[in-house]
C-alpha cells in the first residue's frame, strides 16, 4: 500500500481548497490528485475524508501541515456517479461474500470514517433494493398487432407466476388464510393446465374436421362435373 507523505497530503488539501474557491465539485480535486500521484480517485476521496476527521482531533499535525480546517468542513458529499456506484457495490459484495457484514465492509472501505461508512451502507442498501425489484419484474413481450391466444395465455401465466411468488413469500408467516389461498391457486393452476391441453386437442380436432369438409366439397364438385360431362356425351 502506497504511503501518504506530508507533502502529498498538503498537495491534496491545496487542490481541494482550489476547487472550493472555483466552486467546482470536490471530485475534480480527487481526479487531479490521482493523476499526479498515480492513485485511484476513490482512494484519494476516502483518504481525504478520513484525514479531515483525524486532523480535527490532532492540532499538532494540523499545524505541521498548515491546514485550515475551516476550509474543509464536510457540509456535503459529492454525488455518486454510476461507475462509482457500481464499483462500490461490487467491492462491498466481495467483502460480504468473504464473511464480512455489510457494516464492517463499508467501514473498511471508508477507511474508518463513520460518516462515509453510513453513506456507503445506505448507497449499498438502495442499490440492493433496486436489483431485487428488477428481479421481481416479469417482462412481457411488446406487440404491435392484435393479441393472439398464445399472447393472452403468456400474459395470464406471467400474472399467475407473480401471484404465486408473492404468496410463497407470505406463506412463511404460517397464515392459514394465505396457505389456503396458495393451495387454491395451485389447484387452479393445474385446472388451467388441463384446460389448455383440452383446448389444444379441440384445435387439432377442428383442423381435422375442416380438412375433411374441404375434401368433401371437392368430391361433391368433382361428382357434379363428372355427371355433367356424362350427360353431354349422351
Amino acid at each position: 500500500m502506497k504511503i501518504w507523505g506530508n507533502e502529498e497530503v498538503k498537495a491534496l488539501f491545496f487542490e481541494v481548497e482550489q476547487c472550493k474557491k472555483q466552486q467546482k465539485a470536490l471530485k475534480n480535486a480527487f481526479i487531479i490528485h490521482a493523476k499526479k500521484f498515480n492513485r485511484k480517485p476513490n482512494s484519494v476521496r476516502n483518504y481525504y475524508y478520513h484525514e479531515v476527521d483525524n486532523l480535527s482531533t490532532d492540532s499538532a499535525r494540523t499545524k505541521l501541515l498548515g491546514v485550515d480546517l475551516k476550509e474543509h468542513q464536510k457540509s456535503h458529499f459529492d454525488a455518486f456517479e454510476k461507475e462509482s456506484e457500481e464499483e462500490l457495490f461490487e467491492k462491498i459484495e466481495n467483502l460480504v461474500k468473504n464473511g464480512k457484514s455489510v457494516r464492517c465492509a463499508c467501514l473498511t472501505l471508508s477507511g474508518g470514517d463513520l460518516n462515509l461508512m453510513t453513506r456507503y451502507q445506505n448507497k449499498y442498501q438502495n442499490m440492493k433494493r433496486k436489483i431485487q425489484h428488477k428481479d421481481n419484474i416479469i417482462p412481457f413481450r411488446k406487440s404491435t398487432h392484435t393479441l393472439s391466444d398464445a399472447d393472452i395465455n403468456s400474459l395470464f401465466m406471467g400474472l399467475v407466476r407473480l401471484i404465486k411468488r408473492s404468496a410463497l413469500e407470505e406463506v412463511n408467516s404460517k397464515n392459514p388464510v394465505l396457505e389456503k389461498a396458495f393451495l387454491d391457486l395451485s389447484k387452479k393452476d393445474k385446472e388451467l393446465a388441463a384446460l389448455k391441453s383440452e383446448f389444444e386437442n379441440l384445435k387439432k380436432q377442428n383442423m381435422i374436421l375442416m380438412q375433411r369438409l374441404e375434401k368433401s366439397k371437392k368430391e361433391v364438385l368433382f361428382s357434379k362435373i363428372a355427371k355433367n360431362l356424362k350427360t353431354d356425351l349422351i
